[in-house]
């Protein structure tokens, strides 16, 4: 129907135990295959880009891919900025029609980062648009944001709140376990819930999100390499895990590694099946189908979101 802000779909899940997905998009067909599945599973939906992908795709042009989703579909669909690094690209995003733009100061001191967020907070509130922060610092990489195991920390509850109520975001991105890319856990994977529980209850009304929440799946891994590809063994965030932070306030879980090896593995396959085939209907359709089954699959039996739009 329209692009609208997190708050209304951030309400309700605040209220129940399902999350909202954020899926990464950098393309038209990756756009459709995430908008076919929020459609068919009646699911709230979040589409966000990266400054690669904004760089890539040009803005003008996801802008309008995102406006045709919505016509085509009659969903609500929140369009999110995703790792905003400075005010420059936020404001950038809130004047090209962007509904929600995330501000990572992470990387700077809790004073800086605060001082960054409330110039952003100021900017995006006056055109309403809504607000996502970070506090703590996720490892991994993706995009432009690199953080080696060293330098990644995990959030901390009173500065979280202490954060919110000095900078008056909208949402918080907090770190408790997860990483960006394809994460690599040393021994089990591992989420602090209790450190989850303890945000939460001091932010009862601060909708929480789950950065690098990506699940790796194996077969996808295992579908890639045996068509040419050389990626190397990684484990994610289980699902079940993500199951879980659904139900101690995390209201965004954003997805994105899941969705490119869903995608590639759809077009080596294709194209090492038909070597002789040159037309980029035939493989991009088939990838176009991989992300809506993925997109399915997460909105089902990861984030309980099917039925909540």
């Amino acid at each position: 129907m329209a692009l609208v802000t997190s708050k209304e779909m951030f309400a309700k899940a605040l209220k129940s135990d399902y999350a909202v997905g954020a899926f990464n998009v950098n393309n038209m067909e990756i756009i459709q295959g995430i908008v076919d599945a929020a459609n068919i599973e009646n699911a709230p939906l979040i589409l966000q880009v990266s400054a690669g992908a904004r760089k890539y795709a040009r803005p003008a042009y996801l802008l309008k891919l995102v406006e045709a989703a919505i016509e085509d579909t009659g969903l609500d669909i929140v369009l999110h900025l995703d790792h905003g690094e400075d005010f420059e690209i936020c404001k950038k995003c809130v004047d090209d029609g962007f509904t929600s733009v995330m501000i990572d100061g992470s990387k700077y001191s809790f004073e800086e980062n605060i001082a960054l967020t409330k110039q952003v907070v100021e900017y995006a509130h006056d055109h309403g648009v809504v607000v996502e922060a970070e506090l703590g610092k996720l490892a991994g990489i993706e995009d432009n944001i690199k953080v080696d195991a060293r330098s990644a920390t995990f959030t901390d509850p009173d500065e979280a709140v202490e954060f919110v109520e000095r900078t008056g975001i909208d949402s918080l991105a907090i770190s408790i376990g997860t990483s960006h890319g394809a994460y690599k856990f040393k021994g089990e994977p591992y989420l602090d819930y209790e450190l989850l529980e303890i945000i939460s209850n001091k932010l009862p009304n601060t909708p929480l999100v789950l950065h690098g929440a990506s699940t790796v799946l194996p077969e996808f891994v295992a579908r890639c390499n045996e068509y040419g590809g050389n990626i190397p063994g990684a484990q994610g965030v289980p699902e079940d895990m993500l199951r879980k932070a659904a139900q101690y306030g995390i209201c965004k879980i954003n997805i994105d590694t899941d969705l490119r090896l869903a995608m590639t593995a759809e077009v080596r396959k294709y194209l090492i099946e038909n070597p002789a085939d040159f037309d980029p209907r035939k493989y991009l359709a088939p990838a176009r189908t991989a992300i809506q089954s993925m997109v399915q699959h997460k909105m089902k039996n990861v984030l309980n979101c099917t039925g909540k739009r």
